[in-house]
């Protein structure tokens, strides 16, 4: 494998590359007559790069695996399926709570659709992405991992402290209001 071979990408981080980890496909050098398979591990270092961009604990391993087509006279259709093991913090203990996922990802990509710019923007078809001179697999990656994380990851057991919390028959809890009448009376008689 050479970082020449237009299947495998660029290996090397990317300094001008946005996020933490980069593997770019020139679309140039892609034939629109064969499917271009990819099969896209990460090393520890770039694990380690994800993981922090992430704030996850650990990421002991990530896949994307998958298959590029042309899809249409000058677009591109990536589906592939992403499986990680991540660690992230309990959002009750702070202890490690490990999560295996699977996702189904799937992009499609045309020359005829532009990042948005400006502060006031109409938002483009979320199904589309903008199709430039390469094809970022590392950021499709990190991508579909940060929306596959769980949002609120809780250890087993793990329960937050009602004690803190008032009682659901206190008086304040059923009726905020209660005490605005007199608020108001005496405002009246004054």
């Amino acid at each position: 494998m050479t970082a020449s071979d237009p299947t495998r990408g660029d290996r090397r981080p990317d300094p001008a590359a946005a996020g933490p980890y980069s593997h770019r496909l020139r679309v140039s050098q892609l034939s629109p007559r064969h499917g271009h398979d990819f099969d896209l591990v990460p090393d520890a270092e770039a694990r380690a790069r994800i993981a922090q961009a992430l704030d996850l604990t650990h990421l002991p391993s990530v896949r994307l695996a998958g298959r590029i087509v042309a899809a249409g006279a000058d677009g591109w259709l990536l589906t592939a399926r992403l499986t990680a093991r991540v660690v992230q913090p309990c959002v009750v203990t702070l202890g490690p709570v490990e999560t295996t996922l699977e996702e189904e990802v799937s992009r499609r990509y045309s020359p005829h659709v532009a990042d948005p710019e400006g502060e006031e923007v109409e938002m483009a078809d979320d199904e589309v992405e903008p199709l430039g001179q390469a094809i970022d697999l590392g950021a499709v990656l990190v991508e579909a991992l940060s929306l596959a994380l769980p949002l609120y990851p809780r250890a087993p057991g793990a329960a937050l402290d009602d004690s803190a919390a008032p009682a659901p028959d206190a008086e304040d809890a059923r009726r905020p209001f209660a005490g605005l009448g007199d608020l108001l009376a005496r405002r009246d008689r004054d």
